[in-house]
């Protein structure tokens, strides 16, 4: 499936190719830059495309700033 941004979250990829950029191929950039940056309408769209499992194993590897990673940690459990 190549499923695209949707609009409210593109302003966060002002640097990448929107044509190019997708879930199915780009999706931890997407759930890292989501987590770190995003807003309520953008993470809330993020929380559907995945499950918080999927997100809590990626989370140690992700390059998240401390204060949101704490959120997320706090958050997904």
């Amino acid at each position: 499936m190549r499923q695209t941004l949707p609009q409210q979250a593109k302003k966060y990829f002002w640097g990448d190719n929107l044509s190019e950029l997708n879930w199915s191929a780009h999706k931890r950039y997407i759930i890292e830059t989501l987590l770190n940056k995003g807003d309520q309408k953008s993470v809330s769209w993020l929380l559907r495309q995945t499950t918080p499992e999927e997100i809590i194993k990626l989370l140690p590897s992700l390059k998240l700033d401390s204060k949101s990673l704490n959120f997320w940690k706090i958050y997904l459990q």
